[in-house]
């Protein structure tokens, strides 16, 4: 939940706290812990509920409804037949990705290797069109 802070954020977050609330500080920490234990008892009653009337199981993630239908009103083979079409979209733009992954990597070796701009082979750069209605870059600027 705070992997994206730092110790000395969380630290500063910390003193904040104990400003703004002072010496109530451990009772608003045991209200909201409370809090919490009271939301999953009632997440897991609402799902043991659930899984008694439909006869399944059910879990918490089950509740999100795509999932709910994805899982307990379609079969396996009408999952694959909506799914496929899409992991092979998906799997064209991993491999897309993985050859811009690749070329990047080239160019970056290029510049590392040579202080400049090169190609995969070590050849400077195709020059790049001036844009349409203008005769060079000079004209740009």
């Amino acid at each position: 939940m705070f992997s994206n802070l730092s110790w000395y954020e969380i630290v500063l977050l910390l003193l904040l706290a104990l400003l703004i609330f002072g010496d109530r500080l451990p009772h608003v920490i045991a209200d909201g812990v409370r809090m919490l234990r009271n939301l999953h008892r009632m997440a897991r009653t609402a799902t043991s509920d659930l899984s008694r009337e439909l006869g399944t199981t059910i879990t918490l993630e089950d509740l999100n409804p795509k999932t709910f239908v994805r899982r307990h009103l379609l079969s396996e083979a009408e999952q694959e037949a909506l799914t496929r079409p899409f992991r092979a979209v998906s799997d064209d733009l991993r491999r897309q990705a993985e050859d811009l992954r690749r070329h990047t990597e080239d160019l970056r070796a290029g510049v590392r290797r040579t202080g400049q701009v090169t190609g995969a082979d070590g050849s400077p750069p195709a020059p790049r069109p001036a844009p349409a209605g203008a005769d060079s870059y000079d004209d740009i600027t």
